[in-house]
């Protein structure tokens, strides 16, 4: 996963009942569990769904849906969503059901259970008042029912029977016959209505994980597809207003993934990989989670459909180069927790550093050992990381925190996973080219550990820093004990200097609300304001144009700013790009300022990370290997 920083059920009972005569005989445990959802009646942004388990050996089954999802690291809630649970048996008659919890239903006299309907909510509409009783799920996690486009994670509107964990599923999707569709789950048949207007698609899948594991894009979509080495990207786009085209996006993404699979080299890969991007037109009930969620073999994106294509793009290479990296971990070296998953009551892995740490590592290293950006942008990028994780909890023992990711005082610190968690990648990445005189790096660790397990073992969890320490160097291992197992906060200047770099002060390039990692504005609770601070003095472009400290954020290309739109306008601000033009204005103590001109690269002092002139001949070897392999 990756946030970006800064947010009629009548007929399809008939169809059922059809369906029943031909599983009624089987047993639940020996037949696929076959299960439909109808697009073609959705009422009230509600999708009516039908699971037909099989026939039941026990008195008493139970169902849910998912409490958590893999990837995310928080509490989604699915059985929220879900409304009408009803149960039936072979002559059509209502069984007694149980609502046990949020997500569980238990089915008395299952013997007799024939099939069960409900419907789903979608969850992008409940993100205005934080869901249905509480917080919604992460975007590129959730789902959305609207006439032109269905976002379908399928945990959100398909759940599991506690006794039936590892069985098959087969899905049938209804919908409009003129919807484009496009899944990861490869179909394995379509039929017509007999009047043309409907289409059903059919869909396999050998166990629970694989629907979860696999979403799906239904609607008005704009589709692109391109050949990377011999991985087929399949790249699908929802932009509501047609801003943004896939075939834009494409030559972006074409070549971002031909470097990414050249810098990975042998590593397993996958015959296909699906993008899902999804562009939030900024409506109330629109979706406000940005970032990105990963999958064995896809990745659900949600961004701004008002973002400059410029900001669009670099914003689709941080998150879709990250999702991708993780076909390294954790789908291909995970602990136990993480192949057998628990839906309900998960259990977490230590290793939060390795699966979304050294995943965002990579995605930002691969840049510049592929000449996507240069040493000096790669050095920069380096530094916002450190400068971010010194605002979090810098003293807390980093698998700890994994390990309790759900809990306080946990949970806050989690974001620091893409911080400190890269920085640590960066750091054995730097012992390992140090020690090996640079035949060897995180990249080379990762391969050995994926051709040792792979997707289908997992290692165990206690025994992977002593199993890491015994492949690689006893230094390796006494830093993962001092500063990702022990707390002890980290040197970074101990480590560049083994390649050659200092910490040096000068001019630097930042953004519009911020200088240097320390945000620019003071918001005033009390006005509910969000006046600039002091430090707009030393931001270049802003400084530049007049504006003073205690200026007042009014409104922004002609949206009014307030505290409770502000997380929408600053992170759009945060995503400006030189050459864009603006229209902000201001309130200096009831006289209105108005700037309205194209954005210009702001600067500010700030620390940078530089070349030492002194290196050692040593040092400038260790940190050509890092940079370039």
């Amino acid at each position: 996963m990756k946030k970006l920083l800064v947010t009629t059920i009548a007929t399809g009972l008939l169809l059922v009942g059809c369906n029943s005569t031909k599983t009624s005989d089987k047993l639940a445990s020996q037949s696929p569990i076959v299960t439909s959802i109808d697009l073609s009646k959705v009422i009230n942004d509600k999708a009516p769904v039908t699971i037909n388990p099989g026939r039941f050996t026990q008195e008493t089954v139970t169902y849910r849906l998912p409490r958590v999802v893999q990837g995310t690291y928080s509490v989604s809630d699915f059985g929220k969503y879900v409304d009408d649970f009803k149960a039936f048996d072979y002559k059509g008659n209502e069984l007694p059901t149980v609502k046990v919890d949020t997500n569980t239903w238990t089915i008395a006299n299952a013997t007799q259970l024939d099939y069960i309907t409900y419907n789903t909510n979608d969850t992008f509409d409940q993100e205005v008042t934080g869901g249905i009783g509480g917080e919604a799920p992460f975007s590129p996690a959730g789902t959305n029912i609207e006439p032109t486009n269905y976002v379908l994670n399928l945990h959100g509107f398909i759940g599991y029977f506690d006794s039936l964990k590892d069985s098959q599923y087969s899905l049938d999707v209804t919908a409009p016959v003129d919807f484009k569709r496009t899944s990861a789950l490869q179909e394995t048949g379509k039929t017509v209505s007999k009047d043309g207007k409907l289409a059903t698609s059919s869909y396999f899948a050998p166990r629970y994980f694989d629907i979860t594991d696999n979403p799906m894009f239904y609607g008005d979509l704009d589709v692109e597809e391109f050949q990377v080495g011999d991985i087929k990207i399949v790249l699908s786009v929802y932009s509501p207003n047609k801003v943004h085209s896939a075939e834009s996006i494409k030559a972006v993404m074409q070549k971002m993934m031909q470097a990414q699979k050249t810098y990975l080299g042998d590593i397993n890969s996958t015959p296909r990989y699906d993008i899902y991007l999804y562009l939030s037109e900024g409506k109330p009930e629109s979706p406000k989670g940005f970032g990105a969620l990963e999958h064995h073999t896809s990745t659900v994106v949600v961004l701004g459909e008002d973002m400059p294509f410029e900001a669009l793009a670099e914003s689709m290479i941080d998150v879709v180069s990250h999702e991708f990296f993780h076909i390294v971990t954790p789908l291909s070296v995970h602990s136990e927790d993480v192949h057998y998953f628990d839906y309900n009551q998960p259990t977490f892995s230590k290793h939060l550093w390795m699966y979304e740490g050294v995943t965002e590592y990579f995605a930002t290293l691969f840049q510049v050992d592929q000449d996507l950006v240069d040493s000096e942008e790669f050095y920069g990028d380096i530094l916002g990381k450190i400068q971010t994780a010194a605002n979090l909890n810098d003293s807390m023992s980093f698998t700890e925190m994994s390990e309790n990711v759900l809990d306080e005082p946990y949970a806050p610190q989690y974001y620091n996973v893409y911080m400190k968690g890269a920085l640590i990648g960066m750091c054995i990445d730097i012992i390992l080219r140090e020690e090996s005189n640079g035949n060897r790096g995180i990249l080379s660790l990762m391969k050995e550990l994926s051709n040792k397990y792979g997707k289908n073992k997992p290692f165990e969890d206690d025994k992977l820093i002593e199993e890491i320490t015994a492949m690689t160097y006893p230094s390796v291992g006494e830093f993962l004990n001092t500063h990702v197992v022990g707390g002890t906060p980290i040197d970074y200047s101990v480590y560049f200097k083994k390649v050659g770099l200092s910490l040096d002060t000068g001019k630097v390039k930042t953004n519009y609300i911020q200088n240097d990692g320390t945000l620019i504005f003071a918001p005033d609770r009390a006005t509910m304001t969000i006046p600039f601070s002091e430090a707009v003095k030393d931001n270049s472009f802003w400084n530049d144009k007049g504006v003073l400290p205690g200026d007042v954020l009014k409104s922004v290309d002609g949206k009014e700013l307030t505290l409770a739109t502000a997380q929408q306008i600053l992170t759009a601000m945060y995503m400006w790009q030189p050459g864009t033009d603006i229209n902000v204005v201001l309130d200096r103590k009831g006289e209105e300022i108005v700037i309205k001109t194209k954005l210009t690269q702001s600067y500010t002092t700030g620390t940078k990370l530089v070349e030492d002139a002194n290196a050692t001949e040593a040092q400038k070897a260790i940190r050509q290997a890092w940079l370039k392999g």
